[in-house]
């Protein structure tokens, strides 16, 4: 609540449960106050329904009025407030006055002082960035302790601490670390109530600067990009909603289920979280490319390559005239002057459709001067029947002919002739019989499209006709994107800036970034701003010392994470008694501590792990989102993004041995431990 500052809480007992009365106290009147947010919002709604209004307005009106109640009510149930300020005297507009912190803004009425302020709004940032080197005004920070698990009930509140700026404290409270640390079951908590300066420098960023963040394992900067995302759409919401909207991309769904609450929690619901394989599935995934012809098709080369297949399709050069009848009388175009009008309209480089029409017009434009230079002017009914005329729609097709992305590729693949052509000086004989499908399908309808091949399809859509963009991408685990994939981000941001997010060291793909000019160029963000995190807030310091092993074989260039964590547990077991059974028992002994379990196992052992556990009758999570369970088993190749308490890494060196870049795998799986890292092994380590 914004009213004068309380005293800062003393350490005598009998003092500080009086505090905690006074915050219990304004955490009911917090509640009261949101219940009747929501009733509100609700209420807005079904009256801004009868409001009369243009269409238009009454459409933007109702979407405005159903998100914000939607958001409100589809909040998580929880704490209101998280942490307060007490500003000292002298601090400008809030000196005297108390400001409690929360992840929305909750007040009794919109013109009446808030009871609890967003944690994105201006003031709030002295939150996070205020020291004892410059208080920003700040006599007190105070953080509160809820019970673990708490749902909001104001009896949940049960410690607070209080660090005098004005004083000269400084250093992380006990509170601050145990959220930090506190075990994780389920998927990914927002951090809003303990963003570190330096992640809030990248969360408040510049709305038009594309900033990218390699971030060592445990920095937060899969945090960092979801709380920027909430961030802009808390303070450009007109602006994001106008360009599109906001696009968070992942690297598969395993990924979006564990970070779908982050969003939702912080009162964000209307945000597209996809992957990039679903955005641009035109068709079902249903062939596997061997390597070799999938590492050729996602080099950039074949940018160039699709381009001139494409636009090859078109005929500068024509010898015939165009004939147009307009009752008994016929108007011509010559072959040279519709030569010159492609050769004019090619020069521009439009979109391949938007270049069709261009010709169409430009050629009826001809006709236009011939009649009215003739007869006068004519009537616009009179242009468009000779705009889509027989003999004008015919020459448009013979010059610059309908395409569409699946018929281009499909010839591409299975005509060496057209290949050729298309690939001349740019793909070398043996990338282009890689790229020829062994056994061409009959038509384009009956081609079975590999994942690589929707990648070039989208290129070749993006040359017919831009897609949508969003007014502001996030990307994460970006080190693995090909040239080609980020050609394909690029295209739906064409205006608005990227946060992209990775690590160099944990690049699996075979085309993964060696540097990030070299893909940010790609994502047509050379000049974006890149930002090092190297200091690990979730991943113990034992466990991040033997990843930091593996690191010096990367040959990544990126420094080695440090963490703050002293805690945690590392054991390295040789499986004397079987592999099966000793990670059997290492799951047991990880269940008799608090938090969720992930068995990392080489991929081909996933599903005899997985019924080993079940046989003996622990229960297995179905995803990493699942909170049935605290068990999950996954294979090597899908754990990238995700975090456990407790990590049961099997068989270090099959998973070193499983593809090209197995090392760099092999980095992710140990970097997945919060809490306890067990590795289980029969095999030499690799390390």
């Amino acid at each position: 609540m914004t009213s004068p500052a309380a005293a800062p809480c003393p350490e005598d007992p009998a003092e500080l449960h009086v505090s905690l009365r006074r915050e219990r106290a304004h955490h009911d009147a917090c509640r009261t106050a949101f219940a009747a947010m929501v009733a509100g919002a609700d209420l807005q709604v079904v009256t801004g329904e009868d409001v009369s209004a243009s269409g238009a307005d009454a459409e933007v009106l109702g979407h405005r009025l159903r998100s914000q109640a939607k958001a409100l009510r589809e909040l998580p149930e929880g704490p209101l407030f998280f942490g307060r300020l007490d500003f000292a005297e002298g601090a400008g507009d809030h000196a005297g006055l108390s400001h409690h912190i929360g992840r929305l803004r909750i007040g009794e009425h919109p013109a009446a002082p808030p009871l609890v302020v967003d944690w994105r709004a201006p003031v709030s940032r002295a939150f996070y960035q205020a020291s004892h080197r410059d208080p920003l005004g700040v006599a007190v920070r105070r953080r509160f302790g809820w019970a673990p698990g708490s749902r909001g009930d104001s009896a949940d509140l049960t410690a607070l601490e209080d660090e005098h700026l004005g004083h000269g404290e400084h250093g992380h409270g006990d509170l601050l670390a145990r959220e930090i640390e506190r075990p994780r079951l389920g998927p990914m908590r927002d951090i809003a109530a303990t963003i570190q300066p330096e992640q809030d420098d990248l969360v408040r960023e510049d709305r038009d600067r594309s900033v990218c963040v390699q971030g060592a394992p445990g920095t937060g900067k899969t945090a960092v990009g979801l709380h920027r995302a909430a961030y802009l759409l808390y303070t450009h919401p007109r602006r994001l909603h106008r360009d599109g909207g906001l696009l968070i991309l992942g690297p598969h769904r395993g990924y979006l289920s564990y970070i779908a609450e982050v969003l939702p929690a912080l009162g964000e619901t209307g945000v597209r979280q996809s992957t990039l394989l679903d955005e641009i599935a035109r068709h079902p995934v249903t062939a596997v490319d061997p390597a070799d012809t999938a590492a050729v098709k996602h080099d950039p080369r074949m940018a160039q390559v699709l381009h001139r297949a494409l636009h090859g399709r078109v005929t500068a050069a024509r010898s015939d005239d165009l004939a147009v009848p307009d009752g008994s009388y016929r108007w011509r175009v010559t072959g040279d002057e519709l030569a010159r009008i492609v050769t004019d309209v090619l020069a521009e480089a439009p979109p391949y459709d938007v270049g069709r029409e261009r010709v169409r017009s430009r050629i009826t434009r001809r006709i236009q001067e011939q009649a009215e230079r003739r007869g006068g002017p004519r009537p616009a009914a009179w242009q468009r029947r000779t705009q889509r005329s027989r003999p004008v729609s015919a020459c448009v097709d013979a010059v610059w002919p309908k395409a569409r992305p699946e018929e281009v590729l499909a010839e591409l693949l299975t005509d060496p002739e057209a290949l050729g052509e298309a690939a001349h000086g740019v793909l070398g004989p043996a990338e282009q019989r890689a790229l020829l499908w062994p056994r061409p399908p009959r038509s384009y309808r009956s081609a079975r499209w590999s994942a690589a091949d929707l990648v070039l399809l989208d290129e070749i859509a993006g040359l017919i006709e831009r897609p949508q963009g969003y007014g502001h991408v996030v990307v994460d685990e970006a080190q693995d994107l090909s040239p080609m994939e980020c050609r394909a981000i690029a295209r739906r941001a064409p205006s608005g800036a990227l946060t992209v997010l990775g690590d160099l060291a944990q690049g699996t793909t075979p085309w993964a970034a060696r540097t990030w000019p070299e893909l940010l160029a790609h994502l047509g963000r050379p000049d974006a701003a890149v930002v090092t995190l190297t200091t690990g807030f979730r991943v113990p310091a034992a466990v991040l010392a033997l990843a930091n092993r593996l690191l010096a074989r990367l040959d990544t260039g990126v420094p080695p994470g440090r963490s703050l964590r002293r805690d945690g547990e590392l054991r390295v077991r040789r499986a004397h008694g079987g592999l099966t059974a000793e990670v059997v028992a290492a799951v047991r002994d990880a269940l008799a501590h608090e938090g969720s379990v992930g068995v990392v196992t080489p991929d081909a052992d996933a599903s005899r792990i997985r019924q080993a556990l079940a046989g003996v009758g622990i229960p297995l999570a179905a995803d990493p989102a699942d909170k049935a369970a605290r068990v999950t088993v996954i294979p090597a190749t899908q754990v990238k993004g995700l975090e456990y308490d407790h990590v049961v890494a099997v068989e270090p060196a099959a998973i070193a041995e499983a593809e090209e870049r197995g090392l760099n795998r092999l980095y992710v799986v140990l970097t997945r431990a919060v809490t306890r890292l067990e590795v289980i092994h029969e095999r030499e380590l690799p390390w």
